[in-house]
């Protein structure tokens, strides 16, 4: 997941760090250690958001304190205090509180586990990255979830340690896959998987060719020409991986640029405005508002006095 600006979170970022079709750019772990763990919470990040974002490596989070909204293509979770939830290989998603919720998580590279030529990762892994199953929350008001827990809290102190703690992190980890193997649906296994890597496909697709065109007047139409679909076809792609629309998500797209070149340039805003693609600044300035709860001269006015701290 990992994070850009100032706030210290542990990867120095203060929002996530993605290219057009939003994989994720920072690397988790080394090739000889393919493991990070990051002890964070929701208010090292801008708005107490980590944003629409995928990556090869698995991801695992437990909410220490407080509660967050966790969307995983077209699911979507509450996590409370003690629950916690797995991300399996590359599926889009993203969190978001209105508190200040402590969420340690790591992530790590299926090989980790073992090697892809084993017999345990063609047995035991394999079938969870190919399987229909994007995520798997675990609940702390759930008995049979209790182990789970537990091991989640094992891997969290064990990172506080100096002594043995990659050895110790591997042990409980495999110990923790077994756990979670055992919650997998792996029913409609094949089929699900070629419809997913197909939708993701498309949808990747189409995001590249927003985030390449977002200043110029594109329409729904123009999105979903981009990879030969019908605007229908469009806009149940970007619902089923995003819960949302081309059109939202193309103006989230220039908004955000828009973000970044007011703290970036002293350009005007109605200028901003217009090369970001808004037919008029009224438009821009309301869409601005609704969409990071301020007008983007206190956005600008509170970038500025954060840059000199």
């Amino acid at each position: 997941m990992k994070k850009a600006r100032i706030k210290n979170t542990a990867t120095g970022f203060s929002k996530v760090q993605t290219d057009e079709t939003l994989r994720e750019t920072i690397s988790h772990g080394t090739p000889d250690y393919a493991f990070e763990f990051y002890d964070e919470s929701m208010d090292m990040f801008d708005f107490r958001l980590i944003d629409w974002h995928w990556h090869s490596e698995l991801e695992i989070m437990l909410v220490k304190k407080g509660t967050v909204d966790c969307f995983a293509g077209t699911q979507n979770f509450v996590l409370n205090e003690g629950d916690a939830i797995f991300i399996n290989t590359k599926v889009i998603h993203k969190f978001s509180s209105n508190q200040n919720a402590i969420v340690p998580n790591f992530l790590f590279a299926p090989c980790f586990i073992s090697s892809e030529d084993s017999f345990i990762y063609k047995k035991f892994i394999l079938p969870i990255l190919q399987a229909s199953t994007k995520c798997v929350k675990f609940s702390s008001s759930n008995h049979s979830h209790k182990k789970i827990i537990e091991l989640l809290e094992k891997i969290i102190q064990v990172q506080k340690q100096d002594d043995l703690k990659e050895l110790k992190t591997k042990q409980a980890l495999i110990e923790l896959w077994g756990q979670i193997y055992r919650n997998i649906d792996f029913s409609n296994q094949v089929c699900e998987s070629e419809n997913k890597i197909r939708g993701q496909a498309q949808l990747q697709m189409m995001m590249q060719y927003i985030h390449q065109n977002y200043a110029e007047a594109i329409s729904l139409e123009d999105i979903s020409n981009s990879v030969n679909v019908s605007k229908s076809t469009a806009l149940n792609i970007f619902k089923r991986y995003l819960n949302d629309t081309p059109v939202n998500y193309l103006v989230s797209v220039r908004l955000k640029k828009a973000a970044e070149l007011l703290k970036s340039t002293e350009n005007k805003i109605d200028f901003i405005a217009m090369e970001t693609g808004f037919e008029s600044d009224a438009y821009f300035c309301r869409c601005f508002k609704k969409h990071f709860g301020m007008t983007p001269g206190m956005y600008r006015k509170i970038n500025l006095v954060k840059g000199y701290d």
